[in-house]
């Protein structure tokens, strides 16, 4: 990217850009945690049970090495929150009274239950005894993942808006079912496919550290039985990922057509369509060019339609059908007349422009108090409500996403995804085995997986964020609508003091990671195997 490019961002261009360098950075701790927390209580309960006081040893070693992602995780997170108000105000105002439930329900999870017991975590081992400190470990890994659960399920809401009704007097969106929020298909798939993620990395985290101690030959004992417990964990973790993967795409077909064709790079529907497994998108395919959105592909027949419709022969609409309508969906969240013919783009934004200009019409009647006028315009907003955010597009092609990025992301993904299970089942073969020392290449292989992971987890929010672009809300709100009117060199100097942070704490964190790597348990104890 030239200077030239950087130049001509605009200010939504220059939010997006802060909001994902936020989002990248926070999302490189917040998975080791998830993961690391679960495997560390799984190791203590061990030692309570046995009394073995390796496993004592090896879970304080694991523990600090929490400890350390932990703390720098929670800066990222905290100007992830603010960002929302200081560069998506009004994104904020739209939908606050929904969203701000659950970030403040994730508040009190993280800054009362996590931040209580991961201080007896750390500090109580000789303070309490042995089963409440037990009970601190679990309760922090538990904490944790309820965290998690809130902002999910605040994510989720944002890709499919549901138990929400809109109040034109106070143009807001208000939570008129919380339950419905919380338990949508969308958010309980996410939840579980985002914290399954975690455990992946922790698991690769875990395996690989290991492998490096049994490639050096030190701490044995310690590699071993980490390796044990850190693959077993993570080859369930990883089978119930690609589980949740396939739910995943199953929503995503149903509620976020789009997304899906991008995913696959799909621009002309058909049914029965196959899943691509290894292909390139072409860099100058335009819509209605008649190019394939693909220069070369291997794909599998028919798995997409069965995959997002459970029907191989389903129709699965591509970019070109999306953006034209015409066909008939085999399944959409809107009203019965769109069930019938899907509507096209060009119409979505005529009718979102009717509702823009209807919430216009009623504040201003109801400023006036000609209670007529109200009415009315209140009965034109409802009808037009669901293509609400179409109005402020300027034209069909505004709601393609980028489709190279969304590609190879989701396909780097599943790739390395399958991967992670059968690097989890070789090391798990080996250890029983008996032989697991003396494979170096595998042991090497474990290692260098430990970035891969981190990539494939960045991967799988690329594909949750920009394939759904260009939406901060599935079709209530675009990003040039949702964004804060403040100058864009604030936002530009902000974004550039915040990478400049943000990889100064990535930095230390691995340095001292590393170093405590190196150094090893303080405590001594056997290397025998």
């Amino acid at each position: 990217m030239d200077i030239l490019t950087i130049l001509a961002f605009n200010l939504v261009d220059w939010s997006r850009a802060q909001f994902a360098l936020t989002a990248i950075f926070h999302w490189l701790f917040v998975p080791l945690t998830l993961g690391l927390s679960f495997l560390i209580a799984i190791m203590e309960s061990v030692y309570v049970k046995t009394g073995n006081p390796e496993w004592k040893r090896i879970t304080k070693f694991w523990m600090t090495l929490f400890g350390i992602n932990f703390a720098i995780g929670i800066a990222t997170g905290l100007i992830l929150e603010f960002e929302f108000g200081t560069n998506w105000s009004n994104y904020s105002w739209f939908v606050g009274d929904i969203f701000g439930a659950p970030l403040a329900t994730e508040g009190i999870m993280a800054f009362f239950l996590e931040a209580t017991f991961v201080a007896v975590m750390f500090f109580g081992w000789n303070k309490v005894g042995k089963g409440f400190h037990l009970t601190s470990t679990w309760l922090t890994a538990v904490g944790a993942n309820l965290s998690a659960l809130w902002i999910l399920v605040a994510n989720a809401w944002m890709q499919y808006p549901v138990g929400m009704q809109f109040n034109p007097d106070t143009a807001r969106n208000e939570m008129m079912n919380f339950w419905e929020v919380l338990l949508s298909p969308v958010a309980i798939n996410k939840f579980f496919h985002t914290v399954l993620s975690g455990y992946v990395t922790g698991a690769v985290f875990m395996t690989g550290v290991s492998a490096w101690f049994l490639l050096k030959k030190r701490e044995t004992l310690l590699a071993q039985r980490s390796i044990l417990t850190g693959s077993a964990f993570g080859l369930v973790s990883a089978i119930l990922l690609a589980v949740s993967g396939d739910g995943s795409a199953y929503n995503v077909a149903q509620k976020q057509p789009m997304k899906l064709a991008a995913m696959e790079g799909l621009y002309q529907g058909k049914k029965g369509t196959g899943l691509v497994v290894f292909g390139f998108p072409a860099p100058d395919k335009k819509i209605h060019d008649g190019k394939d959105g693909l220069t070369a592909r291997v794909e599998i027949p028919k798995i997409l339609s069965l995959l997002g419709y459970r029907d191989k022969n389903a129709f699965v609409p591509g970019i070109e059908d999306i953006v034209d309508g015409g066909y008939k969906p085999e399944y959409y969240p809107v009203p019965f007349a769109e069930k019938e013919k899907a509507f096209s783009a060009s119409e979505k934004i005529r009718r979102g422009k009717i509702a823009v200009s209807a919430l216009k019409d009623f504040r201003n009647a109801r400023k006036n108090g000609d209670r007529t006028k109200v009415i009315a315009a209140d009965s034109i907003l409802k009808t037009n409500f669901n293509w609400f955010g179409y109005g402020y597009l300027k034209s069909p092609e505004d709601i393609i996403p980028n489709v190279p990025v969304t590609f190879y992301s989701f396909h780097i993904m599943v790739g390395l995804g399958f991967f992670f299970i059968l690097l989890f089942a070789l090391l798990l073969f080996h250890y029983f085995k008996k032989n697991l020392g003396k494979k170096n290449h595998l042991l090497r292989l474990a290692l260098w997986t430990i970035p891969l992971v981190y990539l494939a987890s960045e991967a799988g929010w690329v594909v949750a964020e920009v394939g759904r672009q260009p939406w901060a809300i599935q079709n209530l709100l675009p990003d040039v609508a949702a964004v804060s009117m403040v100058d864009s060199t604030s936002v530009m100097i902000t974004f550039i003091l915040f990478a400049v942070i943000f990889a100064i704490l990535l930095t230390a964190e691995l340095m001292i990671m590393i170093r405590q790597i190196k150094a090893g348990p303080k405590e001594g104890g056997t290397t025998n195997v």
